[in-house]
C-alpha cells in the first residue's frame, strides 16, 4: 500500500465533512464562526482522524461510519492548540505558519472559538448513532471515553503539568506530560474506532496499546524535531539524549506494530502509519 497516498486521500474527505460539519463564515454571529473556521483551515495532516477511520477498518469498520467521530478528534485537537497558545499557556503568536488565533481575532473570541469547537465535537460523537451498524450502546461508550481522556486525567491533566514551566523536569514528569498531553488524545483515537466498529475485547486491547505506544513515539518524534528549541519546554530530547530518543521510537514503532499482528492486512494502515513516524528518525 502507497501509505502517503492513503493519507493524503483520507485528508481530502476528512476536509470536506468538517467543511459540512461547522457554520459557514457569514452564519451569526459571524466573527465566533471565522474564527472558528480559521483555526480548522488549513489544519495539519487529521492524523486523530485518520488513526480513528484507520482503526475502525483494522475491525471491519468503513470510513462512512465512523466520519463523524473522526471529525470530532480533529475539533478536539484544535480546540486544545487555540487554548495551548494563548497568553496565560503558551503565549505562540504563530501555528501553522499563519497568526494563532488569539493574535488574529483576540483572547476572548479565541477561547469561546475553542469552546465552540469542543461543543460541536461531541455533537458529532452523539451523530454516529445515526450511522448503519452503529448502536447507541458504543456511541455512550465513546462519548464517555472521549469525555474522560481529555478531561483532568488526561490531556487537560498532561497541559496542567506542562504550564508549571520548570527549567528542569524529571523523567516521570516528562512521561506523564506526553502520555497525557499528547498521547491521551491519540489513544483514545484509535479506541473510538475500533469500538464504534464493533472490536472485540482482545481486538480492542492490541489497538489500545498500539495507540499508547504510537502516541508516545509521536511525541517523541515532535521532541526531535524540535530539538534545538530555546523556549523552556518539557522536551524528551532535552532528558534522554538524542539517540536514546531516537531508540525509544524504534522500540515503540516495534512494540506498536506488534499488536497489528493479528489482524493482518486489514492493519496496513496503521502498520504504515507506526513505519511513517520511524522513518522521521531515521532521516532527519
Amino acid at each position: 500500500m502507497n501509505i502517503a497516498k492513503y493519507l493524503t486521500s483520507r485528508k481530502g474527505m476528512i476536509d470536506r465533512a468538517l467543511d459540512k460539519y461547522i457554520p459557514c463564515e457569514s452564519t451569526y454571529p459571524p466573527e465566533i464562526h471565522r474564527a472558528m473556521r480559521y483555526s480548522l483551515f488549513p489544519g495539519g495532516k487529521r492524523f486523530r482522524a485518520i488513526l480513528t477511520v484507520a482503526s475502525s477498518e483494522a475491525v471491519g469498520g468503513k470510513l462512512q461510519q465512523v466520519l463523524p467521530s473522526a471529525c470530532a478528534m480533529e475539533l478536539i485537537h484544535t480546540y486544545s492548540l487555540i487554548h495551548d497558545d494563548l497568553p496565560a499557556i503558551d503565549n505562540d503568536d504563530y501555528r501553522r505558519g499563519k497568526l494563532s488565533t488569539h493574535r488574529k481575532f483576540g483572547e476572548a473570541i479565541a477561547i469561546l472559538a475553542g469552546d465552540a469547537l469542543l461543543s460541536r465535537a461531541f455533537s458529532l460523537l452523539v451523530q454516529n448513532c445515526k450511522k448503519s451498524g452503529i448502536s447507541e450502546g458504543r456511541v455512550f461508550k465513546i462519548v464517555r471515553e472521549v469525555a474522560e481522556a481529555i478531561g483532568s486525567l488526561g490531556m487537560i491533566g498532561g497541559q496542567t503539568v506542562d504550564i508549571r514551566r520548570k527549567k528542569r523536569y524529571t523523567k516521570e514528569e516528562i512521561e506523564y506530560i506526553h502520555t497525557h498531553k499528547t498521547g491521551a488524545l491519540i489513544k483514545v483515537s484509535v479506541r473510538v474506532g475500533a469500538i464504534l466498529a464493533g472490536a472485540k475485547p482482545a481486538e480492542l486491547r492490541n489497538l489500545t496499546e498500539y495507540g499508547e505506544n504510537i502516541g508516545l513515539a509521536f511525541q517523541i518524534v515532535d521532541d526531535i524535531l524540535d530539538a534545538s528549541c530555546e523556549k523552556e519546554v518539557p522536551n524528551y530530547v532535552a532528558i534522554f539524549g538524542e539517540e536514546a530518543s531516537r531508540e525509544k521510537v524504534r522500540e515503540l514503532v516495534r512494540e506498536a506494530k506488534k499488536k497489528l499482528r493479528t489482524f493482518g492486512e486489514k492493519a496496513k494502515v496503521l502498520s504504515g502509519i507506526a513505519d511513517y513516524l520511524a522513518s522521521i528518525v531515521v532521516f532527519h
